[in-house]
């Protein structure tokens, strides 16, 4: 067991370490280019948490665990809004601008929809790759629009702002000065962790499948996905205690949007595969009822209330049971 659980969470720490390192030394080369504080909050560090889902579904799909790819995909959608939502909401109600629901959420609704869709009748290839991170950048463009519009704050500004609010040295300011080596040198270091942490997460999930004899599906639904929500936990469960709750709702959201468009997207585009059977007919259609019930919990109040995350968690404990031998 040593060797199996050896690279799962040596390569789960190098994950989220690396991609934390990765994310600074962006910050601060966008920051000496010159690009405006705004953009960076809703790019670079707004999308900074979901770095060890990328890399270890697009390792997972090079390696020919599908399973994994997009168990992972689609288990963590499912546990940022069970377990997360949950959490946070358990400890400080969670607010909801009537905006975020409109549009933000409208979005993540029709993100899972199409991704369901798509993947009970077309391999993930890398036409619907193209066309998902198209949309991806389509989303992105209209945030940035928006906010320097003035418009209320969107999904992407409060994942940006939730990161910020657990690591201070990811606020951009203003352009600085310096050398580029530095920071360079911090991003390229960060992505040699990620990578590395990738390959042993993904070699150790498989071990854990084969050891335990259960599908590498299951294990890229529950193992693999928890462990790489893990910042969006943190992140969330923070700005809920600094009583930001709107900003946990945003967090959840815009991680939502990113894991199917940006992470589905770049998985299809890098490694064309086909979606488990298992997950089109059963844990996509679960992703679809939670962000529905997320919805549904949100548009009540503007609010979600502690009896409401008490569900979701449950709800969550009994999905996890399900699928666990």
């Amino acid at each position: 067991m040593f060797d199996i659980w050896l690279p799962l969470l040596g390569g789960l720490v190098l994950l989220v370490s690396g991609g934390e390192l990765l994310v600074r030394g962006a910050v601060q080369v966008a920051e000496r280019l010159g690009i405006s504080p705004l953009v960076i909050g809703l790019t670079l560090v707004g999308f900074g948490t979901s770095m060890p889902e990328l890399v270890t579904s697009v390792q997972a799909a090079l390696a020919g665990s599908p399973g994994i790819a997009f168990g992972n995909i689609v288990g963590s959608n499912i546990a940022n809004v069970l377990l997360i939502v949950g959490v946070s909401s358990l400890l400080l109600p969670i607010a909801v601008t009537s905006a975020a629901l409109r549009r933000d959420a409208a979005v993540m609704l029709a993100t899972a929809v199409v991704f369901a869709g798509a993947s009970a009748v077309i391999p993930m290839g890398r036409g619907v790759g193209v066309v998902f991170l198209a949309a991806l950048v389509a989303y992105i463009t209209m945030a940035i629009r928006q906010e320097r519009n003035a418009a209320p704050h969107g999904a992407l500004y409060d994942k940006g702002a939730a990161l910020q609010g657990a690591d201070p040295a990811l606020r951009a300011s203003r352009p600085s000065a310096g050398s580029l080596l530095v920071p360079l040198a911090v991003a390229v270091a960060g992505l040699v962790l990620v990578i590395l942490g990738g390959r042993f997460f993904v070699e150790g999930a498989v071990g854990l499948a084969r050891s335990f004899g259960i599908s590498e599906t299951v294990i890229g639904l529950t193992v693999v996905a928890l462990g790489t929500s893990m910042p969006e936990l943190v992140t969330s469960v923070l700005a809920a205690l600094r009583k930001q709750s709107d900003i946990a709702f945003g967090n959840i959201v815009g991680s939502n949007i990113y894991n199917i468009l940006g992470i589905g997207g770049t998985t299809a585009l890098i490694s064309p595969s086909v979606v488990p059977a298992e997950i089109v007919s059963f844990d996509n259609l679960v992703m679809l009822g939670v962000s529905g019930l997320l919805v549904l919990f949100a548009a009540t109040g503007l609010r979600i209330a502690r009896w409401e995350g008490g569900v979701l968690l449950a709800a969550y404990v009994g999905y996890i049971a399900l699928l666990w031998p």
